[in-house]
């Protein structure tokens, strides 16, 4: 009897540790879908002037950044949220991010997305890069905290 008890407590264990196994596993895939889904809305929302899903994809605390090439070495451009989203709306021309890939770390309610890119202006390239977005998960889902970008006007094959 006793040891009828011993097995069951660890069967029960042990599926106690696949059960949570596998909804880890779940809430990754799960947040890397969503995080996809919050970065092809951004640049859809950034080509069509779509404000209230370009404000809605940041975090309050946001901040943006460039790397501006000095030779060498970079210099740091800063761009504030509001500043952004006020050129988008106000530009003349259509803005368009062809994202080419992405790939996604995810750590609990902290992320990483590394989206390569070529930039279109009225559909005439302009420049390619690779934009590094920090996210976290919040009340209101997955949210843009920082965005890093790099900025070429060659070696974009």
């Amino acid at each position: 009897m006793r040891n009828n008890r011993l097995v069951l407590g660890w069967v029960f264990a042990f599926s106690l540790l696949l059960l949570v196994g596998c909804q880890s596993k779940s809430q990754v895939v799960s947040g890397e879908s969503d995080i996809k889904n919050l970065l092809t809305d951004f640049f859809s929302a950034m080509k069509s002037k779509n404000l209230r899903v370009l404000q809605g994809s940041f975090h309050a605390d946001a901040i943006m950044n460039t790397t501006l090439d000095a030779g060498d070495f970079a210099t740091l451009g800063n761009t504030n949220v509001a500043d952004f989203i006020s050129r988008v709306e106000t530009s003349p021309s259509v803005l368009d991010e062809e994202i080419l890939s992405m790939a996604i770390l995810i750590d609990g309610n902290m992320a990483h997305a590394w989206t390569p890119y070529r930039f279109y202006v009225d559909g005439n390239f302009s420049h390619c890069g690779v934009n590094s977005f920090q996210l976290i998960r919040t009340e209101m889902g997955w949210k843009i905290v920082h965005i890093i970008d790099t900025r070429n006007k060659e070696g974009c094959d």
